[in-house]
């Protein structure tokens, strides 16, 4: 069984190296680079013999392979013999191969060493002259989609080799900073022959082509000018609202209380959908947020529950609901409905269809609940084989109505009437079509007309009581052609 000694190359400059990494490297008759591009190695090659590991990156497709490729490497050859691993910087600062290399290792068993230099946010803070006690947070450009993005602290945005990488790294944070926030472009920190630091406007960044290589990293101080569009900035909003300098009412909501600004603010989402308004759905999006935000700091106050819990809970069920995206499960897409109801089953422990039928909200409104109940009925085989024999139960429950209608009976005609109205969400479900939104169509259609009527009988200087039926019918009619 082999030794793994992991030894830090220093920002770029032969004299931060450390005395530790300069023995290992010197005494060792096995050494490898994860790549010989960096400015110390031209000043170590007459002191030591290494086989560089650049070949990796010609052959993988991106990064993650290159970083997962060249961690194997090294650890099969530390099952067997000692070696030198070398990297840029230190070991443990943004260096992606060391994290994977130390968890192969446990797994492997390899003995493992790490031998640290001084790092590059070392050398770029002592370049900058700012005191990184001050609080930073160290971000790779090939990651940045995926990261968040604290405008209240300073960040070091590393790996930003060519000005397209820059040009999406400006367009990321200008989603975060003012378009004027200053940046620092900083080349080779740490390397006295070539290091400079170029103070720019953010929305400048790509324009200064030529500072851009291997040894380019950004420097973005913390802002200025806050910009509030992270769910974290609506998290300290509601947290001082119903702090003790907020404001009374938010500060006596309750989950109880807030139930019907939830349904409210929802149904105005869907209106927004339905006017095709992009800033009324922004701004109607938002306002379901506030909602979701409200409940969970609520239930952080309480002790019960907070948005990390929310955001887990969610995101470990589109998970467990997507083993076709997330685990590599074959499915077929045209069963998909059926087997998210199976995995929604096993999630809530419900043996029985019955159990789901019951799960769905009672205060859904009625027409959405029977779509809902006869879809999951249809799901184990419950249904209908063709729209005709669906178009043939409308007409017996329409004939049973009448039936009842004439008998007076309220009860029982309250009963056939939602038996019609059933049989109808039927038929609107054969037909793809929301019923919901069919009867929501009709009344909008239904008010238009009205409107037309109205306005007619009052340039006609009388009044809608003083209208026959029949002279409101004739303007009905002509209302249909408007």
């Amino acid at each position: 069984m082999g030794k793994i000694s992991i030894v830090g190359l220093g920002p770029g400059d032969y004299s931060l190296i450390s005395q530790g990494a300069l023995y290992a490297l010197s005494s060792s008759s096995n050494v490898y680079l994860r790549t010989k591009k960096h400015p110390t190695v031209d000043q170590l090659k007459e002191k030591i013999q290494y086989t560089a590991l650049d070949y990796f990156y010609e052959k993988e497709e991106n990064f993650e392979e290159v970083y997962g490729q060249i961690a194997k490497f090294i650890v099969e050859k530390g099952k067997t013999e000692d070696l030198v691993y070398a990297v840029p910087g230190h070991p443990r600062v943004a260096e992606k191969t060391v994290g994977i290399i130390e968890s192969l290792c446990k797994e492997n068993k390899v003995e493992l060493e790490i031998i640290p230099s001084m790092s590059f946010v070392d050398a770029m803070y002592n370049y900058l002259g700012v005191d990184p006690a001050e609080g930073f947070k160290l971000l790779d450009a090939f990651e940045l989609e995926e990261s968040y993005i604290d405008t209240s602290t300073n960040t070091i945005i590393t790996q930003i080799y060519d000005p397209f990488i820059a040009s999406n790294v400006k367009l990321k944070l200008m989603e975060h900073y003012d378009d004027e926030q200053e940046v620092c472009i900083v080349v080779g920190a740490g390397i006295k022959d070539l290091e400079s630091k170029t103070y720019v406007k953010l929305y400048e960044l790509d324009r200064h082509q030529d500072l851009f290589s291997y040894l380019t990293s950004l420097y973005v101080p913390k802002s200025e000018k806050k910009l509030y569009n992270t769910v974290h900035d609506l998290q300290n909003i509601m947290k001082k609202l119903r702090g003790p300098k907020g404001c009374e009412w938010d500060a006596k909501q309750t989950h109880e209380s807030l139930k019907k600004y939830l349904i409210e603010e929802a149904y105005e989402v869907t209106q927004a959908i339905d006017n095709d308004d992009i800033d009324e759905l922004i701004e109607e999006l938002g306002d379901v947020l506030l909602q979701v935000i409200f409940h969970c700091q609520i239930g952080e106050e309480e002790g019960y529950f907070n948005l990390g819990d929310v955001s887990s809970s969610i995101c470990n069920k589109l998970i467990h609901r997507h083993p076709h995206v997330f685990k590599n499960v074959d499915i077929d897409m045209n069963k998909f409905d059926k087997t998210w109801e199976e995995l929604k089953k096993e999630e809530k422990g419900e043996a029985t269809v019955t159990e789901g039928l019951q799960r769905i909200p009672e205060f859904l409104p009625a027409l959405t609940k029977a779509e809902k109940i006869q879809h999951k009925a249809a799901l184990v085989g419950f249904d209908w084989d063709n729209i005709g024999d669906v178009c043939k139960k409308v007409e017996e429950e329409y004939k049973e109505l009448l039936d009842e209608c004439k008998s007076r009976n309220i009860k029982y005609i309250k009963e056939e009437l939602g038996d019609l109205l059933f049989s109808i969400v039927n038929l609107a479900r054969f037909l793809q079509v929301d019923p919901e939104e069919a009867l929501n169509l009709t009344s909008k259609k239904f008010i238009k007309r009205f409107k037309f009527i109205e306005d007619n009988v009052i340039l006609m200087n009388k009044k809608l009581e003083d209208m026959t039926l029949e002279e409101m019918d004739k303007l009905w009619e002509k209302a249909k052609f408007q």
